[in-house]
């Protein structure tokens, strides 16, 4: 006994039956059908790939069971309890090393590694996740990543990454996966464990794996018995509106207020970040980010 899987392709449908490796083609025009049945030679049941009538491939990612995402999680935990906790860094996986962005990353990278000394962790994609591994690199300090196949640039869409050994990155088929691993590589345990979550400037995904983040915080489900430091980078007022949205659903009584504000720390700037992450942790500034910050309070 097998099951049947039915995919819409605008005025196509694809019937799938699971044992038999049968693909079925309706076609269905608005007062008639058409059967094309067709057996298809060692058929794999837990992925495909078919193409619709308007060029444009789509792929079909399936889940045989639980166990492959519960299998996931485990091994992203693993990569965890080998390269220690720490820093994740969320961001853009579009703006590359000419935006200014990429390049105020790279120094926040290499300075909030210097100042915590622990994992700098992110999505081990193109963008501003490159600018910040990079700039723990810099610093002499251990990287790790969760890649996935769906970032913007040639290079994420399969396991390759450029330039980072094989054994600090684990590609993720899963974003649930990749999601548990990017919140357990931030629990602080102890008093000694230093991690934050560093929001840059991003899109859709950004956001997502950012306010779930807030909302397990929120929540109290994020599994830490510390508090976890996070930031938001807002470079140039990138998040400006979106800090303007977040006060208008105070005002419409969606959020409490000051709730979203007790989450999160909003910096301009760098040094605004170090600043804070300093003081959060009781580590002294170094002496160019300390001369920085008093010369910026004199004026």
């Amino acid at each position: 006994m097998g099951f049947s899987m039915l995919a819409s392709l605008g005025s196509h449908v694809l019937a799938r039956n699971s044992c038999e490796g049968i693909v079925k083609f309706q076609y269905l025009p608005a007062m008639e059908r058409h059967n094309v049945s067709f057996k298809i030679s060692k058929f794999r049941c837990h992925s495909g790939r078919i193409v619709s009538s308007k060029h444009d491939p789509i792929d079909l990612e399936e889940r045989a069971s639980p166990s492959e995402v519960r299998k996931e999680m485990e091994q992203c935990y693993e990569l965890i309890h080998r390269l220690g906790r720490g820093v994740i860094y969320l961001g853009s996986s579009r703006m590359g090393p000419t935006h200014s962005h990429y390049l105020q990353a790279l120094e926040l990278g290499r300075e909030i590694a210097n100042l915590l000394d622990c994992t700098s962790w992110s999505g081990a994609g193109p963008g501003l996740m490159d600018a910040a591994t990079k700039g723990a690199l810099q610093a002499g300090k251990p990287v790790g990543g969760f890649k996935i196949g769906r970032e913007a640039g040639e290079w994420t869409a399969s396991n390759f990454h450029p330039y980072l050994p094989l054994e600090v990155y684990f590609t993720c088929r899963f974003f649930s996966a990749r999601k548990h691993g990017l919140v357990d590589a931030v629990v602080r345990n102890c008093s000694s464990d230093r991690t934050a979550v560093v929001a840059l400037p991003g899109g859709i995904g950004t956001l997502d794996e950012l306010f779930e983040i807030l909302a397990l915080i929120q929540l109290e489900r994020i599994g830490s018995q510390l508090q976890v430091p996070v930031l938001l980078m807002n470079y140039d007022s990138f998040y400006s509106k979106l800090l303007d949205f977040l006060d208008d659903c105070e005002n419409w009584g969606t959020v409490s207020k000051g709730e979203v504000a007790s989450l999160w720390k909003v910096c301009d700037s760098n040094l605004e970040a170090l600043a804070y992450l300093a003081e959060f942790y009781g580590l002294p500034l170094s002496e160019k980010s300390r001369q920085e910050t008093e010369s910026r309070s004199a004026h």
